[in-house]
């Protein structure tokens, strides 16, 4: 666990020891690490080794065997404490947002109310939501407004999933997650259903966030991408971090033979 507080004000995510099954197939066989305000950490690896699954525990979607998560001093799972109840673990997970692979839009609803319809809901917890409501849902929908140009979807604001280009459709996506200023963002494989021209769309906006010192951890294939943005890489294999370092580290100088030979197969 983290020692002191003034550590405390700088990790925003640790991970401690995490363990996940599904049946008997053991897919995180005790993984840990932390992450600090502003930092960038890229998860590389081969399919099945664990990237995956490192995000959705985190954010909820699936629970641990074993280990600790917290997330901004907020404790996400423990454990060896008993379970908690719905409303506490809904409101713990304002404080990450995860981008999917295949976007997660719906498709009834238009891009400025897929980016809005989150934080339209929590409101209507607010005390004071029946007498501002009008208010509220305008600063919401500003909001929205300001974060679809951040991303270049200004003039798309009435149109519909259909109606948009998979690049277009994964912006609308970071969108939607940066709405709830999460305190970590979660990318898994954001280009893995894009084209490499849309590719570099989502790029670009995932390094102008990372110039802003936006949390982020991100599971790519995009090695060189990677390279680029990351302040921190790991390599998951079968379960484990293989490897972990700075770019620089990991994919100039590695020091594991997996990793190597992982490394190699993205090489020109």
């Amino acid at each position: 666990m983290i020692a002191t507080s003034t550590m405390l004000a700088l990790i925003v995510l640790e991970i401690d020891n995490i363990r996940k099954s599904f049946g008997k197939t053991e897919v995180l066989k005790g993984v840990s690490f932390t992450l600090e305000e502003g930092e960038v950490l890229s998860i590389i690896g081969s399919s099945g080794s664990g990237k995956t699954t490192i995000l959705r525990c985190v954010n909820q979607l699936e629970i641990p065997d074993s280990g600790y998560i917290s997330v901004d001093g907020e404790v996400f799972f423990d454990g060896s404490a008993g379970k908690e109840n719905a409303k506490e673990r809904r409101m713990k997970q304002r404080l990450v947002g995860l981008v999917f692979q295949d976007f997660h839009l719906f498709p009834q609803y238009n891009v400025l109310d897929n980016v809005t319809l989150a934080p339209k809901l929590l409101a209507e917890e607010r005390e004071d939501f029946k007498h501002n409501k009008k208010q509220i849902f305008a600063e919401i929908e500003e909001k929205a407004k300001v974060l679809l140009g951040k991303v270049g979807l200004s003039e798309k604001l009435g149109n519909y999933p259909c109606e948009l280009s998979g690049g277009q459709k994964q912006r609308v996506s970071i969108a939607r997650a940066l709405i709830m200023e999460p305190k970590v963002l979660f990318f898994d494989e954001p280009t893995s259903a894009l084209d490499p021209e849309l590719t570099g769309e989502i790029l670009k906006v995932i390094k102008s966030l990372a110039e802003e010192k936006v949390t982020m951890v991100i599971v790519t294939h995009e090695m060189s991408f990677a390279k680029a943005v990351s302040s921190k890489v790991i390599f998951m294999d079968n379960g484990v971090i293989e490897e972990a370092g700075t770019p620089e580290e990991v994919f100039d100088n590695p020091k594991s033979e997996r990793t190597k030979a992982f490394i190699s197969k993205f090489e020109d």
